[in-house]
């Protein structure tokens, strides 16, 4: 017990001894931002960005941010899903959409959006790749990733289009070995 409250107190002492910038630097290496991507539902907002007009849907996908501007995005089968009004031809495809982008929301649904991506090829299957540094701003709560419809055929400041998909995630009914542990999920 004495052993582990003397290296305790060494622990705190030895941080203590640091400079703010090597502290601030130690303490980004464990600050990331990593989620799953769940597929976007019309007429909702983030970020002052609008959902595409028809939903999309994502079989598997993950957004990660690290402290150093790095963002990675994979997407697997992100593709117009089935909804009223959704013409039959394009359920299961990625429509006229050839690439996609992220963009950094600080500040959740009502934020503003505080860097972005070129565009990154959207494969017809709806599998994408995006791997790009952005320069983030000196702080960002509540973040969320939009991935955005990306022209490339466009004006440089109108390259970027509606959201089809956003860091998130579904939730699920508890089943098999969820069942051992109550089945509430905790």
């Amino acid at each position: 017990m004495q052993i582990r409250i003397l290296f305790s107190v060494a622990a705190i002492a030895a941080l203590s001894l640091m400079s703010p910038r090597a502290q601030a630097q130690a303490q980004n290496e464990v600050n990331f931002f990593a989620s799953s991507v769940v597929g976007s539902t019309p007429g909702v907002t983030v970020g002052g960005v609008a959902a595409a007009a028809d939903p999309w849907t994502v079989k598997a996908a993950a957004a990660n941010v690290a402290p150093n501007g790095q963002i990675l995005v994979n997407l697997v089968g992100l593709v117009i899903a089935a909804a009223t009004g959704v013409p039959a031809n394009l359920v299961g495809t990625v429509g006229p959409v050839k690439e996609v982008a992220a963009s950094l929301v600080c500040g959740g649904s009502g934020g503003m959006v505080a860097a972005s991506t070129g565009g990154f090829p959207l494969a017809a299957n709806g599998n994408a790749t995006i791997f790009a540094r952005i320069t983030l701003p000196a702080e960002c709560q509540a973040p969320v990733v939009l991935v955005r419809i990306f022209d490339p055929t466009a004006a440089a400041n109108a390259q970027l289009g509606a959201f089809i998909a956003l860091t998130g995630f579904h939730a699920v009914t508890p089943s098999g070995d969820d069942a051992k542990f109550g089945g509430d999920g905790h």
